[in-house]
């Protein structure tokens, strides 16, 4: 397997948002971010695809609409969101509602399992 860097980043407290960890190349498919939302903002619904998704909220209280489900969610709670589920993130309170995503390939079809794949399936000529 290709050899990846470690790194750091520090989270920022601006209004706006963060991004954390960019994904492919610097890592294998993980991607992350910080997402500030004012009182009444939402993250815009949206659908994870072919990726599973973690929340942790660090600040304020919303609902994550999730699929079919309402769940309340705010500083101190974890939340995971499938593969392929339609959701959004809405701040219900007073306070900023501050967060940060996690993705991660969930099909199969991440970059290093299909390096593995070709690398220890033999060469495949056209």
């Amino acid at each position: 397997m290709e050899k990846k860097k470690a790194f750091m980043i520090e989270i920022n407290s601006e209004k706006n948002y963060q991004r954390l960890v960019p994904g492919v190349p610097e890592t294998f498919g993980l991607k992350s971010g910080r997402v500030y939302l004012e009182p009444g903002a939402d993250c815009g619904r949206h659908n994870t695809e072919n990726k599973e998704e973690q929340l942790v909220f660090l600040f304020g209280s919303g609902t994550a609409e999730i699929a079919d489900e309402k769940l309340q969610v705010g500083a101190g709670k974890v939340c995971y969101i499938p593969p392929r589920t339609e959701h959004n993130i809405i701040n219900t309170g007073q306070d900023p509602l501050i967060y940060i995503f996690t993705t991660a390939p969930a099909d199969g079809h991440s970059v290093h399992k299909e390096h593995d794949h070709h690398h220890h399936g033999g060469h495949h000529h056209a």
